[in-house]
């Protein structure tokens, strides 16, 4: 039996017919995908069986890009292509991410956004993000044996509606219908409360 079941009024799945959804906590720090598999909420694991996934992006020549742990070997080597963090850039504006202190990326204004130069080219927090999301979404789709009908994100709780738009929007760009944007206070009451 479900123990909460998010859809729209009069969109109700049909009996016996399951999509397949999954939670996804897009952290600071690491990034998470959990899905209820035969009752019970799992994390999932990549293929080396771990659970959490480094929040680390790394933007090599020949336009390769590595995600997570792998991503983290960069970081003291390759500082300018090595974005971490990239969730505190989530819906600021140049201004804003200007007055950042220590701030080791290239930053360049489009308007009033921000983009990174990187080796494969100038990319926005969005973008950097959808990577990241985008590794989360195969990860539960290889777990799950089939394509995601969509997600739950958490965001914290702060977040103003630009931050909650370009979560969206990462989300949309790596292919992932978002369900709801759940704030990260009440995805932990529903964890542990319920």
């Amino acid at each position: 039996m479900a123990l909460l079941q998010i859809s729209e009024p009069g969109q109700s799945t049909a009996p016996h017919h399951h999509n397949l959804a999954c939670g996804i906590d897009l952290g600071t720090t690491n990034s998470l995908v959990a899905s209820v598999m035969s009752g019970e909420t799992k994390l999932l694991a990549d293929n080396d069986n771990e659970v959490m996934l480094p929040s680390i992006v790394h933007f090599g020549r020949g336009r390769k890009t590595t995600i997570g742990r792998e991503a983290s070997d960069y970081a003291q080597k390759d500082p300018t292509n090595t974005i971490f963090s990239i969730k505190r850039f989530m819906g600021l504006g140049f201004k804003e991410v200007s007055e950042l202190k220590n701030c080791p990326y290239r930053l360049l204004e489009k308007g009033n956004n921000v983009l990174f130069q990187t080796a494969i080219g100038d990319l926005s927090a969005v973008e950097i993000s959808a990577s990241i999301l985008s590794t989360l979404k195969s990860r539960a789709e290889e777990a799950l044996g089939g394509d995601l009908a969509g997600a739950v994100i958490t965001v914290p709780a702060y977040f103003n509606d630009a931050q909650r738009q370009s979560t969206k929007d990462a989300a949309k760009f790596a292919g992932i219908k978002v369900l709801r944007l759940l704030n990260e206070p009440t995805a932990a009451a529903l964890a542990y409360g319920l």
